[in-house]
Parts: C-alpha cells; sequence; structure tokens
C-alpha cells in the first residue's frame, strides 16, 4: 500500500470536517491508494467497541434480586444473565456479584444451597417482599446509560464495512475513472453523514 497518504489518516485533507479533498489525499497523491487508506481507517473506526457503562453496586443488587425471584442460580449464571438480558452492554464482575450475593445473605434475602457442586441462590421470603417492591430492572437501562454507543453492536458498523468492502472492489478492481466515481460517491456520503450530526 502506498504509505504517502502519511499519518493524517481521515484529517486535515483526508475524511473529517472541512476535509476539502476528501478521499482522495493530497494532490497528485495515487487515488486509489487514498481510497484503500481511506477503508482502511473506516473498519479501524468500527473496530472500536466503547466501554461498558459503570454501573452502581446498588444496580447489582437489584438485578441480583430479580434475577432470583424467577428462580435460583449460581453466581455465574447470574452474571451471564445480566449480559444477556442487557444485550452486552453491562456484564458485572465476579468481584461485584459475590460479594453483593455474601451481603443479601447476610441481610436474610438469600440463602445458599450446593446443587449439582455449585452453590445456588435462591430467595428467603423476606427477600421476595424486597424482591416484589423493586421497579425496572436495572439492565432494562442499562443500554440507555451506554447512549449512543451501544448503537455501534448493531446494524451502523455493518452498514460502513458493508461501504468499506464495496469500496475496496472498486479499488481493486475498477478503472482510474470508476475510483474517481467511488470517491465522489464517498465524499457525499460523508458530508451527508455531518449534515444528520448538524440537524
Amino acid at each position: 500500500m502506498d504509505n504517502t497518504f502519511g499519518p493524517r489518516g481521515f484529517g486535515g485533507s483526508g475524511f473529517g470536517p472541512g476535509g476539502g479533498r476528501g478521499f482522495g489525499g493530497r494532490p497528485g497523491m495515487n487515488p486509489t491508494a487514498g481510497l484503500w487508506e481511506a477503508m482502511e481507517h473506516l473498519r479501524s473506526a468500527f473496530d472500536q467497541r466503547p466501554q461498558a457503562p459503570r454501573m452502581a453496586r446498588g444496580d447489582v443488587r437489584a438485578a441480583v434480586l430479580a434475577l432470583l425471584a424467577e428462580q435460583p442460580m449460581h453466581g455465574y449464571q447470574i452474571i451471564q444473565e445480566i449480559e444477556e438480558r442487557s444485550g452486552g452492554s453491562w456484564k458485572p464482575s465476579a468481584g461485584s456479584v459475590y460479594p453483593t450475593l455474601q451481603l443479601l445473605a447476610d441481610e436474610g434475602l438469600i440463602e445458599a444451597a450446593e446443587q449439582g457442586g455449585r452453590k445456588t441462590y435462591s430467595l428467603t421470603e423476606a427477600g421476595r417482599a424486597v424482591a416484589d417492591e423493586a421497579g425496572t430492572p436495572p439492565w432494562e437501562n442499562s443500554g440507555a446509560r451506554a447512549g449512543a454507543g451501544s448503537a455501534s453492536f448493531g446494524a451502523l458498523p455493518k452498514a460502513g464495512v458493508d461501504l468499506a468492502g464495496a469500496a475496496a472492489q472498486v479499488a481493486r478492481t475498477g478503472t482510474p475513472e470508476q475510483v474517481q466515481q467511488a470517491i465522489d460517491v464517498l465524499d457525499e456520503a460523508r458530508r451527508r453523514l455531518y449534515a444528520i450530526l448538524a440537524d
């Protein structure tokens, strides 16, 4: 790959606000090389995953009570269930779940029993009363806390990667005129995407 694009990537004269020459890079640069470089940056951007939202200890407590209100579970199962029900946006650590289980046991809200070689937890009558008074399970709010970042696990990155694949195909097999047409299309797409944010 031609490295004359340099470390500036999409910035400056490349992809980004105020990028007058768009995907074409600097004057005199091979447009096919510039297109390849742009697509690599696009792929890298979508490979970055946002950090999971930070949840308070009270959220872990509420989640444990909500799950045990459905059925007895062991600690690892609780962690897996929270991750699954939050759509992957929240996975509490063992270091937060097991101390919470111990605290709930000390409060008389849950009890533990050995089942299949695992310590399985279930609600006591007092724990069920507390769980019944709880509101919305915290995992239903974790997606909202993640904000727009959680959307990166959905349709947008797929569309971006599909676009990168199509552009890469043009770069591999297209004529110079077709490559320039592709650059013009991508420049227009960039401007329209920034216009969405400006609305």
